[in-house]
Protein backbone atom coordinates (compact mmCIF):
# COMPACT_ATOMS: atom_id res chain seq x y z
CA UNK A 1 0.00 0.00 0.00
CA UNK A 2 1.29 3.46 -0.87
CA UNK A 3 2.07 5.80 2.00
CA UNK A 4 1.30 9.40 1.20
CA UNK A 5 3.39 12.32 2.43
CA UNK A 6 2.15 14.70 5.15
CA UNK A 7 -0.19 17.49 4.12
CA UNK A 8 1.59 20.80 3.74
CA UNK A 9 1.19 23.70 6.19
CA UNK A 10 1.06 25.98 3.13
CA UNK A 11 -2.49 24.74 2.54
CA UNK A 12 -3.48 27.21 5.28
CA UNK A 13 -2.25 30.21 3.24
CA UNK A 14 -4.93 32.59 1.88
CA UNK A 15 -6.51 31.32 -1.33
CA UNK A 16 -4.93 27.86 -1.16
CA UNK A 17 -6.90 25.22 -3.08
CA UNK A 18 -5.75 21.63 -2.41
CA UNK A 19 -4.48 19.48 -5.24
CA UNK A 20 -6.20 16.27 -6.24
CA UNK A 21 -5.20 12.65 -6.52
CA UNK A 22 -1.52 11.99 -6.01
CA UNK A 23 -0.94 15.74 -5.56
CA UNK A 24 -3.57 16.22 -2.86
CA UNK A 25 -0.99 17.02 -0.15
CA UNK A 26 -0.08 20.45 -1.57
CA UNK A 27 -1.86 23.45 -3.08
CA UNK A 28 -2.98 23.28 -6.70
CA UNK A 29 -3.05 27.08 -6.71
CA UNK A 30 -3.44 30.08 -4.43
CA UNK A 31 -6.23 31.82 -6.29
CA UNK A 32 -4.56 33.11 -9.47
CA UNK A 33 -3.12 30.42 -11.72
CA UNK A 34 -1.77 32.71 -14.44
CA UNK A 35 -0.20 35.16 -12.00
CA UNK A 36 1.56 32.22 -10.37
CA UNK A 37 2.83 30.99 -13.75
CA UNK A 38 4.13 34.43 -14.61
CA UNK A 39 5.94 34.57 -11.27
CA UNK A 40 7.79 31.36 -12.12
CA UNK A 41 8.59 32.56 -15.63
CA UNK A 42 10.01 35.76 -14.10
CA UNK A 43 12.23 33.81 -11.68
CA UNK A 44 10.24 34.43 -8.50
CA UNK A 45 8.08 32.35 -6.21
CA UNK A 46 8.36 29.15 -4.19
CA UNK A 47 6.68 25.92 -5.35
CA UNK A 48 5.62 23.56 -2.58
CA UNK A 49 6.66 20.02 -3.55
CA UNK A 50 6.56 18.78 0.03
CA UNK A 51 4.27 15.88 -0.92
CA UNK A 52 7.12 14.22 -2.83
CA UNK A 53 9.00 11.36 -1.24
CA UNK A 54 12.56 11.90 0.00
CA UNK A 55 15.12 9.09 0.25
CA UNK A 56 18.75 9.31 1.34
CA UNK A 57 21.64 6.92 0.80
CA UNK A 58 24.74 7.12 2.98
CA UNK A 59 27.88 5.04 3.31
CA UNK A 60 31.15 4.96 1.41
CA UNK A 61 29.82 2.60 -1.29
CA UNK A 62 26.67 4.64 -1.99
CA UNK A 63 27.57 5.96 -5.46
CA UNK A 64 29.17 2.78 -6.81
CA UNK A 65 26.20 0.80 -5.45
CA UNK A 66 23.59 3.12 -6.97
CA UNK A 67 25.53 2.97 -10.25
CA UNK A 68 24.76 -0.76 -10.42
CA UNK A 69 21.02 -0.29 -9.89
CA UNK A 70 20.12 2.88 -11.78
CA UNK A 71 20.06 3.82 -15.45
CA UNK A 72 22.32 6.83 -14.91
CA UNK A 73 26.12 6.99 -14.59
CA UNK A 74 26.60 8.04 -10.95
CA UNK A 75 29.73 6.21 -9.79
CA UNK A 76 31.76 9.44 -9.90
CA UNK A 77 28.95 11.97 -9.46
CA UNK A 78 30.57 15.19 -8.16
CA UNK A 79 29.12 16.80 -5.02
CA UNK A 80 26.41 19.29 -5.92
CA UNK A 81 25.81 18.06 -9.47
CA UNK A 82 22.16 17.25 -10.15
CA UNK A 83 21.10 14.27 -12.22
CA UNK A 84 18.09 12.07 -12.96
CA UNK A 85 17.88 8.29 -12.99
CA UNK A 86 15.36 5.51 -13.45
CA UNK A 87 14.75 2.08 -12.00
CA UNK A 88 13.54 -0.35 -14.67
CA UNK A 89 11.87 -3.72 -14.52
CA UNK A 90 13.62 -6.77 -15.92
CA UNK A 91 11.75 -6.09 -19.17
CA UNK A 92 12.92 -2.48 -19.34
CA UNK A 93 9.67 -0.84 -18.23
CA UNK A 94 9.97 2.27 -16.04
CA UNK A 95 9.22 1.62 -12.36
CA UNK A 96 10.74 4.63 -10.56
CA UNK A 97 12.22 8.03 -11.41
CA UNK A 98 14.75 9.64 -9.05
CA UNK A 99 15.90 13.27 -8.99
CA UNK A 100 19.33 13.08 -7.40
CA UNK A 101 22.13 15.10 -5.89
CA UNK A 102 25.07 14.06 -3.72
CA UNK A 103 26.44 16.46 -1.10
CA UNK A 104 29.72 14.61 -0.52
CA UNK A 105 28.45 12.37 2.27
CA UNK A 106 24.80 11.70 1.40
CA UNK A 107 22.93 11.05 -1.83
CA UNK A 108 19.53 12.76 -1.79
CA UNK A 109 16.63 11.78 -4.05
CA UNK A 110 13.12 13.09 -4.40
CA UNK A 111 10.57 10.80 -5.99
CA UNK A 112 6.86 10.64 -6.80
CA UNK A 113 4.44 10.93 -3.87
CA UNK A 114 3.58 7.59 -2.31
CA UNK A 115 6.29 5.59 -4.10
CA UNK A 116 8.91 5.73 -1.37
CA UNK A 117 7.88 2.48 0.31
CA UNK A 118 8.19 0.43 -2.88
CA UNK A 119 11.49 2.02 -3.90
CA UNK A 120 12.92 1.70 -0.40
CA UNK A 121 11.96 -1.97 -0.34
CA UNK A 122 13.73 -2.60 -3.64
CA UNK A 123 16.88 -0.76 -2.58
CA UNK A 124 16.99 -2.56 0.77
CA UNK A 125 16.72 -5.91 -1.02
CA UNK A 126 19.81 -5.05 -3.10
CA UNK A 127 22.19 -3.98 -0.30
CA UNK A 128 23.95 -7.34 0.09
CA UNK A 129 27.49 -6.69 1.40
CA UNK A 130 27.71 -3.05 0.27
CA UNK A 131 28.48 -0.39 2.86
CA UNK A 132 25.30 1.63 2.40
CA UNK A 133 22.30 2.74 4.44
CA UNK A 134 19.01 3.76 2.82
CA UNK A 135 16.42 5.84 4.65
CA UNK A 136 12.98 7.30 3.98
CA UNK A 137 13.31 10.93 5.11
CA UNK A 138 9.94 12.15 3.84
CA UNK A 139 8.65 12.94 7.32
CA UNK A 140 11.75 15.02 8.09
CA UNK A 141 12.40 16.88 4.82
CA UNK A 142 10.24 18.81 2.36
CA UNK A 143 11.13 19.55 -1.26
CA UNK A 144 10.58 23.10 -2.51
CA UNK A 145 11.32 24.40 -6.00
CA UNK A 146 12.81 27.78 -6.87
CA UNK A 147 12.58 28.73 -10.57
CA UNK A 148 15.61 29.56 -12.69
CA UNK A 149 16.74 33.10 -11.95
CA UNK A 150 15.43 33.10 -8.38
CA UNK A 151 17.56 35.01 -5.88
CA UNK A 152 15.96 33.31 -2.88
CA UNK A 153 18.70 32.08 -0.51
CA UNK A 154 19.59 28.47 0.21
CA UNK A 155 19.86 28.00 3.99
CA UNK A 156 23.15 26.69 5.35
CA UNK A 157 23.40 22.92 5.36
CA UNK A 158 20.45 22.37 3.01
CA UNK A 159 20.98 19.96 0.11
CA UNK A 160 20.11 21.54 -3.24
CA UNK A 161 19.95 20.20 -6.79
CA UNK A 162 20.28 22.86 -9.48
CA UNK A 163 19.27 22.38 -13.11
CA UNK A 164 18.42 24.61 -16.06
CA UNK A 165 14.86 24.75 -14.74
CA UNK A 166 15.71 25.95 -11.23
CA UNK A 167 16.70 24.63 -7.83
CA UNK A 168 15.13 21.91 -5.69
CA UNK A 169 15.81 22.33 -1.97
CA UNK A 170 15.56 19.56 0.63
CA UNK A 171 14.39 21.73 3.54
CA UNK A 172 13.85 20.49 7.08
CA UNK A 173 10.07 20.06 7.11
CA UNK A 174 9.67 22.29 10.14
CA UNK A 175 11.21 25.20 8.20
CA UNK A 176 8.88 24.97 5.19
CA UNK A 177 6.22 27.48 6.21
CA UNK A 178 8.64 30.18 7.35
CA UNK A 179 10.83 29.77 4.25
CA UNK A 180 7.87 30.07 1.87
CA UNK A 181 6.53 33.15 3.63
CA UNK A 182 9.94 34.86 3.61
CA UNK A 183 10.77 34.03 -0.03
CA UNK A 184 7.34 33.87 -1.69
CA UNK A 185 4.98 34.34 -3.31
CA UNK A 186 3.80 30.77 -2.90
CA UNK A 187 3.10 29.16 -6.27
CA UNK A 188 0.77 26.21 -6.74
CA UNK A 189 1.45 22.93 -8.46
CA UNK A 190 -0.78 23.70 -11.47
CA UNK A 191 1.53 26.56 -12.46
CA UNK A 192 4.60 24.34 -12.03
CA UNK A 193 2.94 21.58 -14.08
CA UNK A 194 1.99 23.97 -16.89
CA UNK A 195 5.63 24.95 -17.28
CA UNK A 196 6.68 21.30 -17.10
CA UNK A 197 4.36 20.51 -20.00
CA UNK A 198 5.72 23.49 -21.96
CA UNK A 199 9.25 22.19 -21.31
CA UNK A 200 8.31 18.67 -22.54
CA UNK A 201 9.45 17.07 -19.28
CA UNK A 202 7.89 13.67 -18.50
CA UNK A 203 6.62 12.73 -15.06
CA UNK A 204 6.36 9.21 -13.69
CA UNK A 205 2.76 8.07 -13.29
CA UNK A 206 1.42 10.64 -15.75
CA UNK A 207 3.51 10.19 -18.88
CA UNK A 208 4.11 6.53 -18.00
CA UNK A 209 2.00 3.41 -17.82
CA UNK A 210 2.89 -0.19 -16.99
CA UNK A 211 4.70 -0.73 -20.31
CA UNK A 212 6.53 2.57 -20.88
CA UNK A 213 10.20 2.33 -21.82
CA UNK A 214 12.66 5.26 -21.58
CA UNK A 215 12.99 5.84 -25.34
CA UNK A 216 9.30 6.68 -25.64
CA UNK A 217 9.60 9.73 -23.38
CA UNK A 218 12.96 11.17 -24.42
CA UNK A 219 14.63 10.10 -21.18
CA UNK A 220 17.72 8.78 -23.00
CA UNK A 221 20.64 10.98 -22.01
CA UNK A 222 18.98 12.97 -19.25
CA UNK A 223 18.11 9.90 -17.15
CA UNK A 224 19.58 6.95 -19.06
CA UNK A 225 23.31 6.69 -19.79
CA UNK A 226 24.14 4.50 -22.77
CA UNK A 227 27.81 3.90 -21.95
CA UNK A 228 27.70 2.18 -18.57
CA UNK A 229 27.62 -1.32 -17.14
CA UNK A 230 24.74 -3.64 -16.41
CA UNK A 231 21.55 -2.66 -14.63
CA UNK A 232 18.16 -4.30 -14.58
CA UNK A 233 16.35 -3.71 -17.87
CA UNK A 234 19.46 -2.66 -19.80
CA UNK A 235 18.91 -5.31 -22.46
CA UNK A 236 15.71 -3.62 -23.59
CA UNK A 237 17.35 -0.19 -23.66
CA UNK A 238 20.28 -1.49 -25.73
CA UNK A 239 18.04 -3.42 -28.13
CA UNK A 240 15.81 -0.42 -28.88
CA UNK A 241 18.81 1.90 -29.16
CA UNK A 242 20.76 -0.32 -31.53
CA UNK A 243 18.21 -2.34 -33.45
CA UNK A 244 14.83 -0.68 -33.47
CA UNK A 245 12.44 2.09 -32.52
CA UNK A 246 10.14 2.48 -29.52
CA UNK A 247 6.50 1.54 -30.17
CA UNK A 248 5.22 4.92 -28.94
CA UNK A 249 6.48 8.49 -28.72
CA UNK A 250 5.77 11.55 -26.60
CA UNK A 251 4.20 14.54 -28.35
CA UNK A 252 3.37 18.09 -27.29
CA UNK A 253 -0.15 19.23 -28.18
CA UNK A 254 -1.51 22.70 -28.86
CA UNK A 255 -5.19 22.32 -27.97
CA UNK A 256 -8.07 24.24 -29.52
CA UNK A 257 -8.54 27.28 -27.28
CA UNK A 258 -12.25 27.59 -28.06
CA UNK A 259 -12.95 24.46 -26.03
CA UNK A 260 -13.27 25.33 -22.33
CA UNK A 261 -12.77 21.68 -21.40
CA UNK A 262 -9.26 20.31 -20.82
CA UNK A 263 -8.94 16.64 -21.74
CA UNK A 264 -7.95 14.76 -18.57
CA UNK A 265 -5.13 12.31 -18.03
CA UNK A 266 -5.95 9.17 -19.98
CA UNK A 267 -8.23 10.87 -22.51
CA UNK A 268 -8.10 9.02 -25.82
CA UNK A 269 -6.26 10.57 -28.76
CA UNK A 270 -7.37 9.89 -32.33
CA UNK A 271 -6.56 11.10 -35.82
CA UNK A 272 -8.79 14.08 -36.58
CA UNK A 273 -9.52 12.62 -40.01
CA UNK A 274 -11.14 9.59 -38.34
CA UNK A 275 -13.43 11.67 -36.11
CA UNK A 276 -14.22 11.18 -32.40
CA UNK A 277 -15.30 7.57 -33.01
CA UNK A 278 -12.10 6.66 -34.84
CA UNK A 279 -9.37 4.29 -33.78
CA UNK A 280 -7.44 5.22 -30.65
CA UNK A 281 -3.80 6.03 -31.40
CA UNK A 282 -2.70 7.28 -27.97
CA UNK A 283 -3.73 9.05 -24.79
CA UNK A 284 -3.31 12.40 -23.07
CA UNK A 285 -0.80 12.22 -20.24
CA UNK A 286 -0.95 15.78 -18.82
CA UNK A 287 -2.97 18.82 -19.87
CA UNK A 288 -2.63 22.39 -18.63
CA UNK A 289 -3.63 26.00 -19.22
CA UNK A 290 -0.56 28.05 -20.01
CA UNK A 291 -0.44 31.81 -19.43
CA UNK A 292 0.93 32.44 -22.94
CA UNK A 293 0.31 29.32 -25.02
CA UNK A 294 -3.25 28.65 -23.88
CA UNK A 295 -4.40 25.04 -23.45
CA UNK A 296 -1.57 22.55 -24.00
CA UNK A 297 -0.88 18.91 -23.28
CA UNK A 298 1.55 16.04 -23.50
CA UNK A 299 0.38 12.79 -25.05
CA UNK A 300 1.80 9.37 -25.80
CA UNK A 301 0.93 8.19 -29.32
CA UNK A 302 1.88 5.35 -31.65
CA UNK A 303 5.24 5.90 -33.31
CA UNK A 304 3.88 5.68 -36.86
CA UNK A 305 1.39 8.54 -36.44
CA UNK A 306 2.39 11.13 -39.11
CA UNK A 307 4.08 14.20 -37.62
CA UNK A 308 1.81 16.58 -39.50
CA UNK A 309 -1.44 14.76 -38.74
CA UNK A 310 -4.10 16.84 -36.92
CA UNK A 311 -5.33 15.02 -33.83
CA UNK A 312 -8.33 14.90 -31.51
CA UNK A 313 -7.89 14.68 -27.74
CA UNK A 314 -11.34 13.41 -26.82
CA UNK A 315 -13.32 15.92 -28.93
CA UNK A 316 -10.76 18.76 -28.74
CA UNK A 317 -8.76 19.54 -31.87
CA UNK A 318 -4.99 19.36 -31.35
CA UNK A 319 -1.87 20.14 -33.36
CA UNK A 320 1.21 18.13 -32.45
CA UNK A 321 4.89 18.85 -32.03
CA UNK A 322 7.33 15.96 -31.78
CA UNK A 323 9.09 15.54 -28.45
CA UNK A 324 10.49 12.14 -29.48
CA UNK A 325 11.18 11.76 -33.19
CA UNK A 326 9.51 8.75 -34.87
Amino acid sequence: MQRHSPHSPLLTLPGAVPGEGVDEGVAAHYGDLFREQRALADGTGVVDLSHRGVLTVTGEDRLSWLHLLLTQHVSDLPPGQATEALVLSANGHIEHALYLVDDGTTTWAHIEPGTQEALLGYLESMKFFYRVEVADRTDAFAVVHLPAGSIAPVPDGVAVRETAYGRDLFLPRGDLEAYAKENGPAVGLLAYEALRVEQHRPRLGLETDHRTIPHELGWIGSAVHLQKGCYRGQETVARVQNLGKPPRRLVFLHLDGSDVHLPPHGAEVRLAADGPEGRKIGFVTTSARHHELGPIALALVKRNVPLDAPLLAETTAAAQEAVVEP
